[in-house]
């Protein structure tokens, strides 16, 4: 009898959905003083796991359920059955745990298969320089999406009868998974979700988790998903759990009864950056587009203090308010292009994306790149997850050549009439870098809609290198230049 091939899988972070009811009638007796430490323990306590203090990574986020199933979600992520273990055991030594029963649990463990990427598993692929290797990573670790509705439900695939997902052959699998996977890029931008295996933990076999600001953009997703052959015939579904996000400090006026969050807090925990106290307890760089993180070192000032004093404008990390991704694609660039411009039509439902666009070189020999824009980390964190799926995608920007240093040059956005200007401008320019010592190649990109944004690219031997061209006297010529034929100051992002 033949045995089915099953995928590799990876695992990551355990993840643990604790659901709580509130004993309201226990909470409406209590005197006020036991309320009091009921309440500023409580927030201690979620306040901390959002900020990972008892960890040395992972993710927490606090939810108000809605409906009858439980009144309150608190998401734990962590690397170990040991942290998950330890929280649920010091939830149960504050005052708050007094008034609640847990009404459900869900035990589950992030991870990535062979379905997606059979690469990933072959040790002698190289996918760390197609942008997979980073986009995985985002999965067995991700960050929790500052959305503000959740809705959690357990499945599994269906062993009946007449359809038996496990008699499958691999390979048919793999076309179901992957034609379900295409549904969901329509919501790129809108929906985001958390696969965590289960098989052997809990009672289903998954645990998905999605997050987004319109409940009707998950609704309409999972509508759309169920006449898909992947979950029509082969899905069998545990119950739905919705919930909305709200901060540790609204504690107290969610056993009030009151708005949630506070109307003063202006929306959501994510509308305005980062919830108060959350921390990401990271070593390696989870930059979107490799860039420098926000806690740049001394040497990284330095470079920019220096560049501001030769009128380069560096701005903070990222080119100033934007988180940059830059992807490299070897595609054909009209179909890169309609696969492009599917996703950015999702990204445009975001407040924080800037511009997603296709740059194609002037050479005609090179790489066409993908950038896009964002105004918050995590939002590009997000956004690069879905652009890393895009065809033949060869690198992305930062991955690629660790033994140099790069810089990218954008918002060179030039008025019509000085366009040749700025062409004949940069062919002078080139010729200068092609006899500069340490300096491997520079390419300029054109905004495949708009011919007068351009997107310039460099690769250096070292830092020094790229200094030197800055500090030379044809730069700072170019710079003045710049500053008559541009509609927009440049941005100069550096990539170590």
């Amino acid at each position: 009898m033949e045995r089915r091939r099953p995928p590799q899988t990876e695992e990551g972070w355990y993840v643990l959905h604790d659901f709580r009811s509130i004993d309201w009638d226990a909470w409406r007796a209590a005197p006020e003083r036991q309320r009091s430490q009921a309440i500023d323990e409580g927030i201690d306590y979620l306040a901390a796991c959002e900020a990972v203090d008892d960890a040395d990574e992972g993710e927490s986020a606090t939810f108000a359920v809605l409906g009858h199933k439980a009144d309150v979600l608190v998401l734990h992520l962590r690397p170990t059955l040991s942290d998950i273990d330890t929280l649920e055991r010091r939830f149960e030594h504050t005052a708050l745990a007094e008034f609640t029963d847990r009404a459900d649990s869900y035990l589950s463990v992030t991870e990535v298969s062979g379905y997606m990427s059979e690469e990933y598993f072959d040790e002698d692929a190289e996918v760390e320089d197609s942008g997979i290797a980073r986009y995985i990573e985002s999965r067995l670790k991700p960050d929790l999406p500052d959305s503000e509705f959740l809705s959690f439900y357990p499945m599994s695939k269906r062993r009946g009868p007449d359809h038996n997902w496990y008699e499958l052959p691999f390979d048919e699998r793999a076309e179901y998974l992957s034609n379900h996977g295409e549904i969901g890029k329509d919501y790129a931008g809108r929906v985001t979700q958390i696969i965590s295996g289960s098989v052997g933990l809990d009672d289903f076999e998954w645990g998905i988790t999605l997050f987004g600001d319109d409940p009707t953009d998950v609704k309409e997703l999972l509508y759309e998903m169920r006449f898909d052959p992947s979950s029509s015939r082969f899905a069998e579904f545990g119950r739905f759990l919705s919930a909305r996000r709200f901060p540790p400090a609204d504690l107290d006026a969610f056993l009030a009864g009151e708005r949630i969050p506070r109307e003063d807090e202006g929306g959501h925990p994510g509308a305005s950056g980062e919830s108060e106290g959350h921390h990401h307890h990271r070593d390696s760089d989870e930059e979107s587009g490799g860039h420098h993180r926000d806690d740049a070192s001394d040497g990284e000032a330095d470079v920019r203090s220096e560049l501001e004093e030769l009128g380069v404008y560096a701005g903070q990390p990222h080119g100033e308010d934007v988180h940059a991704v830059v992807l490299y694609s070897a595609a054909d660039a009209d179909e890169l292009f309609e696969e492009v411009d599917g996703l950015r039509t999702n990204f445009d439902h975001y407040d924080t994306h800037v511009k997603t666009a296709v740059y194609e070189p002037r050479d005609g020999e090179s790489e066409t790149a993908i950038v896009s824009l964002w105004e918050t980390e995590r939002a590009a964190n997000t956004a690069a997850g879905f652009l890393a799926d895009l065809p033949d995608i060869v690198r992305q920007a930062g991955d690629d050549e660790t033994d140099s240093w790069g810089t990218m040059g954008m918002f060179y956005t030039v008025e019509p009439a000085h366009r040749g200007d700025f062409l004949g401008t940069f062919e002078d320019a080139g010729s200068l870098l092609a006899d500069m010592d340490g300096h491997r190649k520079t390419n300029l990109l054109e905004n495949r809609e708009d011919e007068n944004d351009m997107f310039i690219a460099s690769r250096w031997d070292s830092r020094e290198d790229a200094m030197q061209f800055f500090r030379s006297d044809a730069f700072s010529e170019t710079v003045e230049f710049g500053r008559d034929i541009l509609a927009d100051r440049p941005r100069h992002v550096f990539l170590a």
